[in-house]
């Protein structure tokens, strides 16, 4: 009865281990993707200002946005790989002049983001 007991107790570390290291690969992808995030809407904002661009070239921030989506996309659920990829799409577009003009749809494609983010990272089931 005891080995049940001690086995049954190390089980249940074990998922609370697994679950803590799963919570942060989640948020260490979250966070990446709004790194990238907030340097292309730098860049979108220097632009709009008519403040001379960022040292870095727009395709390499671009890449990077596009790089931090799949990071979120591997680790993170469904819901939250789409509001990313939605919001990259429409960052992308804007970069690209494709949608310009077209700021309400960032800003309703970054809230959809982080607010599947913020339910998801408090929920204790898998992101």
């Amino acid at each position: 009865m005891g080995q049940h007991l001690a086995t049954r107790d190390e089980v249940r570390r074990d998922q609370q281990r697994r679950g803590e290291t799963e919570r942060a690969e989640r948020k260490e992808a979250i966070l990446g993707f709004l790194a990238a995030a907030q340097r292309v809407e730098l860049v979108l904002d220097r632009r709009s200002l008519g403040l001379p661009s960022a040292d870095e070239p727009e395709d390499e921030t671009l890449h990077a946005l596009w790089l931090a989506k799949k990071a979120v996309e591997l680790v993170c659920s469904h819901e939250a790989a789409q509001a990313a990829h939605d919001y990259t799409e429409a960052l992308h577009q804007i970069m690209r002049d494709v949608a310009a003009g077209q700021d309400p749809t960032k800003r309703e494609r970054r809230y959809a983001f982080m607010e599947t983010a913020r339910s998801q990272q408090v929920s204790p089931g898998p992101f």
